[in-house]
């Protein structure tokens, strides 16, 4: 009889593990199962297990190509199961592409005169997941909050970077979920970061591995009115309940959706930006929407001076204090920044516009 032995933290047992432990099986006779005990997981993946150990034996044993079920115990990491392999002095030790303990287990493998096997990556029959996905999307929030930009936007993208520079933005309701998206897509309010959050995702790398910033998923993540330091990761500077922007704000459809990465490597003026980005960071310390509508109104020209279409300043007869594009501009939603709660009423009553509040998560 050809014994074969896979280990793993097998925490979360999902279709991968399946997969494996069947192609695993499929090279001999016997498969015994080992998988870290919840002592283990706590010692070397600083992580509490997802079930007690006795029921994760239960459940990996009720699977048909499963032989046997044992529990790795000892403390050297990689090869905790080291007391069971040589128990059972397995001929066959398999183990994946991006096992990183190669060298351990060759070793163990040698004492034994097993030989060690590496599987191969198959094309799978379903859409791969690791554990640590899984605990992500299980703790992802059900519903997540848009956002506004105010100024210095470009400066959260890494190759854009300024020391001393300032990114200002504030996250908004109504929020959206999986299930419910009460926005226009590809409009500027950094949906896809939201969309990431929401999936429990890594949002600011997915966001950076567009190419793009880092803006969006911070301040949705983070809510509020927040002004972040230029640089390649977020880093936050100040943040207030932007409580002074409560009734001011308003959104304007303009019936072109927009591409931030196509726009990215456009030409424009990083100074002006930054100019921008520090008025509206000495308005948000003060709680200035006088000031903010400043620098709102100087992140504008430089939107202008990319190439932009004009934005009407007055709607229905309300004159707004500033406007600005969204996101990347060029399409999607405007921002207008209105100087009385009936003012911004009053511009909702008219086609494509709607009304926005500043969004805090409670507690943070």
């Amino acid at each position: 009889m050809i014994k074969v032995f896979v280990s793993g933290c097998y925490d979360i047992v999902h279709a991968g593990h399946v997969q494996f432990f069947r192609e695993a099986r499929a090279l001999g006779d016997h498969l015994t199962v080992s998988f870290a005990s919840a002592e283990v997981l706590w010692l070397h993946k600083h992580r509490k297990s997802s079930l007690p150990d006795e029921h994760k034996r239960a459940l990996i044993a009720a699977l048909r190509m499963v032989d046997e079920v044992v529990i790795g115990d000892g403390l050297e990491e990689g090869i905790d199961f080291r007391r069971e392999f040589l128990r059972i002095r397995p001929q066959i030790l398999a183990v994946t592409e991006d096992d990183k303990y190669a060298g351990l287990k060759r070793a163990l493998c040698a004492e034994v005169g097993a030989k060690y096997v590496v599987l191969p990556k198959t094309p799978p029959e379903f859409t791969p997941i690791s554990t640590t996905e899984i605990v992500r999307y299980i703790r992802a929030p059900q519903e997540a909050p848009l956002r506004v930009d105010f100024a210095g936007g470009w400066l959260d993208v890494p190759r854009f970077a300024r020391n001393g520079a300032f990114i200002v933005n504030c996250s908004i309701s109504p929020t959206v979920s999986l299930r419910e998206w009460p926005y226009e897509r590809n409009a500027g309010l950094g949906g896809s970061g939201a969309w990431a959050l929401l999936n429990g995702k890594d949002s600011v790398d997915a966001e950076l591995d567009l190419g793009v910033g880092w803006q969006d998923p911070a301040v949705i993540s983070e809510t509020g009115l927040c002004v972040w330091r230029s640089g390649a990761r977020p880093e936050l500077e100040f943040k207030s309940s932007a409580d002074f922007l409560r009734g001011r704000m308003a959104l304007f459809w303009t019936g072109n959706s927009h591409d931030t990465p196509k726009v990215v490597s456009n030409s424009r003026d990083l100074d002006a930006i930054a100019r921008a980005g520090q008025a509206a960071r000495d308005a948000a310390w003060t709680s200035s929407l006088e000031g903010l509508a400043g620098a709102v109104r100087q992140s504008y020209a430089a939107q202008l001076a990319e190439g932009m279409t004009a934005l009407a300043g007055s709607v229905g007869g309300v004159t707004a204090l500033a406007v600005k594009y969204c996101g990347g501009g060029f399409g999607g939603y405007a921002l207008y920044l209105c100087a009385s709660q009936s003012d911004r009423d009053r511009l909702c009553g008219q086609p494509g516009f709607r009304s926005i509040e500043p969004y805090v998560l409670s507690g943070r």
